[in-house]
């Protein structure tokens, strides 16, 4: 068996250069990783990737934001060039990490836009940052609620892509301590239900290389997920209740099969639903777009689309601000 070993202390191994230069800060729990484009003179934007997404997989986007915004482009802990922090990744501490970006880096109230897990950061950020830190939030098609081990709607992430995460988990190990991806390869044939192998070539590739983006993860991420530790202290429902600034939701493609009890997706419509619901239901405007046809990612195949989103988002806000 050949192993792999990735991440911060395998630096040649791991990264590859990009059209925008890097930056760290150091938050006192772990080393925050970012590029930034535009002016301090223009509102200032975060961007936080999904899970096996580094900061980079907003690099067009970012080009088509850089006259509108101050955009800073960040990887959480546990992947790109960010710190790995063993048995510390928990939802709290990767919104907590970003609050402490806000302060020290942008040091000004900004618009937070995120994918997927990335996006549940979001939701936590609009719910539990200080007051005045987020102006306003767009969720980028996250698993809310669909990534609870318990939710208290609809689907869990066993019935979603945590068995993808288990696989990865096993074969990679924290930290890539086991490095076994043709193991894992192997392994997706037959320790996979037949309903997510079409998850399998998007995320693994077919050519048996590693994707530039899955060396840059922690597979911890992964474990912390199937495992449910991630949102130990941390209920969606109760934060969504709490969110405290007007929020953008696009949901993107979802497909419930009934006789699997499956969801291919981020979050189902009920979910959707729900979330909506308790916003609104903490007083706060929520913006839902359905796009069905859209993938997971808006920003990567779509960054002219979601840089208009975000533009008429601020201008919305600023608007708000304006009649307030």
């Amino acid at each position: 068996m050949s192993a792999f070993r990735f991440g911060p202390g395998n630096p040649v191994q791991t990264y590859v250069s990009h059209a925008f230069p890097e930056q760290a800060i150091d938050t006192g729990d772990a080393v925050i990783n970012y590029a930034t484009v535009g002016s301090p003179d223009t509102p200032a934007l975060l961007l936080i990737p999904g899970q096996t997404e580094s900061w980079w997989g907003y690099e067009q986007a970012m080009d088509l934001l850089g006259d509108h915004f101050q955009a800073f482009a960040v990887d959480p802990r546990g992947q790109g060039r960010s710190s790995r922090t063993p048995g510390r990744y928990t939802l709290d501490n990767f919104g907590n990490d970003m609050v402490r970006f806000i302060a020290v880096a942008i040091k000004r109230p900004v618009i937070v836009s995120e994918l997927s897990s990335g996006g549940v950061i979001a939701a936590w950020l609009s719910a539990y940052a200080m007051p005045g830190t987020v102006r306003g939030a767009h969720y980028e098609d996250p698993p809310l609620f669909a990534s609870e081990l318990s939710p208290s709607c609809g689907h869990s992430i066993r019935q979603t892509i945590g068995p993808v995460f288990a696989l990865m988990s096993k074969y990679l190990g924290d930290q890539w301590s086991v490095g076994d991806w043709a193991g894992m390869i192997e392994a997706a044939k037959i320790e996979l239900p037949d309903w997510l192998s079409k998850f399998v070539e998007p995320l693994f590739g077919s050519d048996g290389e590693i994707p530039q983006r899955v060396k840059e993860y922690d597979p911890e991420w992964a474990r912390a997920f199937w495992e449910g530790s991630v949102y130990a202290s941390c209920d969606h429902a109760r934060m969504h209740a709490s969110v405290k600034c007007p929020v953008l939701y696009t949901h993107h493609f979802r497909n419930v099969d009934e006789s699997r009890g499956s969801l291919l997706g981020a979050a189902s419509d009920l979910q959707a639903k729900y979330v909506c619901e308790l916003i609104s239901g903490a007083g706060q405007q929520i913006d839902y777009r359905s796009f069905p046809r859209m993938p997971h990612s808006m920003h990567g195949p779509d960054p002219k689309l979601f840089a208009q989103l975000l533009i008429e988002f601020e201008a919305n806000l600023k608007r708000k601000h304006q009649r307030g």
